[in-house]
């Protein structure tokens, strides 16, 4: 007889993901993945989009998977706080019809970072790609959540990889205009991979995924940091950033409590050196009283825990309707 099966989506600025795994583990997941993002509506995240991705995927994972509905599903998404109204609206009723779900949750993709991060200890996880949010609980009762930033490209998700790439891209202009603070190597680099700098305007700004676009130069950043002051100054000042958002969302231990975990996950820890180890250094000044940890999963391995323990009734993160909400 085949294993329940549980359903877990991630979507977030560099695409969408999702798996289907047998709730008891006898199996790994089946997964899929497309690099386009969910769209952005004025009234938030485009559900019935979201869906007519993800449902034709799901239903294909589940059929190798000789099975026919998910009994959990985990919908983890970034900017579900404050744009996932629509969601939370319109997929309980379409998951329960299509798949067969008796239990959801929705939430953050910061959440979902969170417990693949470090599962259901307490600690703070950063979710450090496109974007850039810091999530943090105590797990004692009634404490709920701690979160810094998060606040969007235009906003906020400083440190974050459009911000890095923005950065960058500021420095090459800079440099292009003759202005102070100009990186010559960060010009070249952006007019190899990204065009003439006076043709960068009509680039970004019309583009709907003007975030992910600016992130994709964050590596150019990182390559440059090794002769370039500029970029190095640029990694240094994310890595502070990074921490101090860290910092903000991991409260310190009470005495005789364990020992918070802190963990970056997400995927500008591909930078490597040039950013990572400022970070250590940040990470260690700002938050003497944490252990750093290594990232035990991604958000996607984060949403199959979370709906493997919705289905087990083994949830401890909190729930507050918002960042974490449970459906059934």
């Amino acid at each position: 007889m085949t294993s329940a099966q549980v359903l877990a989506v991630d979507s977030g600025g560099s695409g969408i993901r999702v798996a289907v795994a047998p709730a008891d583990g006898a199996g790994p997941p089946l997964t899929w993945s497309s690099p386009e993002p969910a769209r952005t509506t004025s009234g938030g995240i485009d559900a019935r989009g979201l869906l007519g991705r993800v449902l034709p995927a799901a239903r294909e994972l589940l059929r190798r998977a000789d099975a026919r509905e998910c009994a959990a599903v985990c919908v983890g998404a970034a900017g579900m706080a404050g744009l996932g109204g629509e969601l939370r609206a319109v997929l309980p009723a379409a998951l329960r019809e299509a798949l067969g779900t008796r239990r959801l949750a929705l939430a953050s993709d910061a959440v979902t970072a969170y417990a693949g991060a470090v599962g259901q200890a307490p600690g703070a996880v950063v979710a450090a790609g496109t974007g850039l949010v810091a999530l943090g609980t105590d797990l004692a009762p009634g404490s709920g959540w701690r979160r810094a930033d998060g606040w969007g490209h235009l906003l906020g998700d400083c440190g974050g990889g459009a911000w890095i790439g923005r950065a960058g891209l500021e420095a090459a202009l800079r440099a292009h205009d003759g202005r102070a603070g100009g990186s010559a190597a960060l010009l070249a680099r952006s007019a190899a991979v990204l065009g003439p700098a006076g043709e960068l305007p009509g680039l970004l700004y019309p583009r709907p995924d003007r975030p992910a676009l600016l992130a994709s130069f964050a590596p150019e950043v990182a390559r440059c940091a090794g002769a370039c002051p500029v970029a190095r100054d640029i990694l240094r000042t994310a890595a502070r950033h990074i921490a101090e958002a860290a910092a903000a969302a991991c409260r310190r231990p009470a005495p005789g409590a364990p020992e918070p975990s802190v963990a970056v996950t997400g995927g500008l820890r591909g930078l490597g050196g040039p950013l990572l180890e400022p970070l250590d250094e940040q990470l260690r000044l700002q938050l003497p009283y944490a252990r750093r940890v290594e990232a035990a999963g991604t958000p996607l391995d984060g949403a199959l825990y979370l709906a493997t323990a919705l289905l087990t009734d083994r949830l401890l993160l909190p729930a507050d309707g918002t960042l974490l909400t449970v459906i059934g």
